[in-house]
């Protein structure tokens, strides 16, 4: 018998989850995301041993559970049959005794039997928010449950992906450990049965560990206007939070006066007409420039910090604008489908587009998803395409001088680079299931060798991360607020953590893409977090 082992597109995961990211004469502010310099030889001295990448998801080789689903004789409504899941190898006393409610995140192993015989492993995932009696409606994939029955020892809930009409069944079996269920799961897209498997699902508020660590304080926190926050920016003693649309609220730009960060000052919000969904942030200057999926890019004149006004939006094609960037004198803009924007900001109300360019990669694979700019060069995270280095100092010519893909085809996500030992060190990751840090040498952008990681659990996924001395802040979605010393790039170690998700927050969702999504260390003594639910958290620099 042959085993192989596949990962499903993150392309096609993306679609079953929701949306879901003072004047140029002043002295220059610290500059966010930058570039460390050398942490220092007398910690590292460069050599590693180069490491294996398994990709982000790592195979147990077994299923999750000891139970099944019978697929044969399949006729429509198969997944909602129940009955079909052998069950009399489990733990009908433990599943009694689980609580009535909680956020779950799992991991699927999907087995396909292939016609020769073999039987191919894929990866999938789903997410449930269970509700106790009478207090709301359960979810899966943020929309209703289909059936639930979840007493008395029985364990089963069906969900349907809203965007795609995938129904999934999904029947619980052990509980190996507090706040983790394994079990059975069955798919079906159109009432035709696609495939099977088992999970492992995981409580993610639950994890067993304290709120916070290292010393790790937070100071204040205010919820945005509208929306799930997804991104921050902080320039002018103020703090520009985006968000994305969430179920009935529109997404927008939240305004908080921050000069005193124990209580911050909401100042003003903005949203526009059928324009909702704010997912990057940025600021130069008097310029503020916010990236819009569906639009592009737009231009705020924040000359009066607490009320920014709209100048223009720099279209970017139907899909719009991802991410973006400020490097010097110039604007990148990331987005699926539409390339990297690169705009002159000398005059940074007044951005020119310089060029829009592709990588080789994006006709197949992937699509700019943002992006990294350290000493002229431009580190592109190129979502299914991989994490590309590129030249971009003649924009005639942008030169690729290298890329790193990784044997699972994963997402390239974002990343942030510094020196390290008198070397170049990039910290990549990805997003989806067990997407975590990535330490790689990029000295040589033609050969570019991975020497460390830091993993957490398997059924979340890291965001963004900041980059700042020997620190590496990462927001890691349900995991909060992770801060680790990288001074050894090679063996990245956690000195402190938030846990920012707490299940009774409002618009609290089930997706992947819930909790702590954006950061930035402006090096104001502050450590800025936008967390999808509670909007702006700051917290005192390590």
């Amino acid at each position: 018998m042959t085993v192989s082992l596949r990962l499903l597109s993150p392309l096609l995961a993306s679609l079953l989850a929701l949306p879901l990211a003072g004047c140029d004469d002043d002295p220059a502010p610290p500059t966010p995301d930058a570039g460390s310099p050398d942490a220092g030889p007398y910690v590292w001295d460069g050599t590693y041993t180069e490491l294996a990448d398994p990709g982000d998801w790592i195979d147990p080789g077994a299923p999750y559970a000891p139970c099944s689903f019978d697929a044969s004789s399949p006729d429509s409504g198969i997944c909602e049959q129940v009955s079909r899941f052998d069950v009399s190898q489990c733990d009908r006393g433990a599943l009694a005794a689980l609580p009535q409610e909680g956020i779950y995140q799992a991991v699927v192993r999907n087995e396909t039997r292939l016609t020769d015989g073999g039987v191919l492993v894929s990866l999938g995932g789903f997410g449930m928010r269970l509700l106790a009696e009478n207090a709301g409606t359960s979810t899966m994939f943020d929309a209703p449950l289909l059936h639930r029955n979840t007493q008395g020892g029985d364990f089963s809930v069906t969900g349907q992906a809203a965007r795609t009409g995938t129904m999934y069944t999904v029947v619980g079996c052990k509980t190996p450990a507090p706040g983790v269920i394994t079990g059975c799961i069955a798919t079906c897209r159109r009432g035709v049965f696609t495939r099977a498997g088992t999970f492992e699902a995981h409580r993610v508020a639950k994890g067993g560990e304290p709120e916070s660590s290292g010393g790790l304080e937070l100071l204040s926190e205010q919820r945005a206007a509208s929306g799930h926050a997804v991104d921050v920016y902080v320039t002018k003693g103020h703090a520009y939070v985006v968000a994305l649309a969430f179920q009935d609220k529109p997404g927008g730009l939240t305004v908080f006066d921050v000069s005193n960060p124990r209580a911050p000052l909401l100042k003003t919000s903005i949203s526009l007409p059928n324009n909702a969904n704010w997912n990057g942030v940025w600021a130069k200057g008097d310029a503020l420039y916010v990236a819009g999926l569906g639009t592009g890019t737009h231009v705020f004149d924040i000359s009066n910090p607490a009320a920014p006004s709209l100048v223009r939006i720099m279209p970017a094609g139907r899909s719009g604008m991802h991410t973006v960037l400020v490097d010097g004198n110039r604007l990148y803009g990331a987005g699926t489908g539409v390339g990297t924007h690169v705009y002159d900001i000398t005059e940074p109300l007044n951005p020119v587009l310089r060029t829009v360019f592709t990588l080789p990669e994006d006709a197949s694979l992937g699509d700019p998803h943002d992006s990294f700019a350290y000493e002229g060069r431009l580190y592109i995270s190129n979502s299914s395409g991989g994490y590309t280095i590129v030249d971009p100092t003649d924009l005639d010519n942008v030169k690729v001088l290298g890329t790193y893909m990784r044997p699972d085809e994963g997402f390239a996500h974002h990343n942030a680079v510094g020196t390290f030992g008198g070397k170049t060190i990039a910290f990549e990751g990805g997003e989806f299931a067990g997407s975590h840090v990535r330490v790689l040498d990029v000295t040589n952008p033609a050969r570019i060798v991975k020497i460390g990681e830091f993993r957490m659990r398997q059924t979340t996924s890291m965001h963004n991360l900041i980059l700042r001395g020997n620190l590496l802040y990462v927001a890691w979605y349900q995991e909060g607020l992770r801060v680790l010393d990288v001074s050894n790039p090679t063996q990245p170690k956690q000195v402190a953590h938030y846990q920012t998700f707490r299940e009774e927050d409002p618009d609290r969702g089930d997706s992947l893409f819930e909790g702590a999504f954006g950061i930035r260390v402006p090096g104001d003594g502050y450590v800025y977090v936008a967390d999808s639910s509670r909007g702006l958290l700051i917290f005192k620099e390590l």
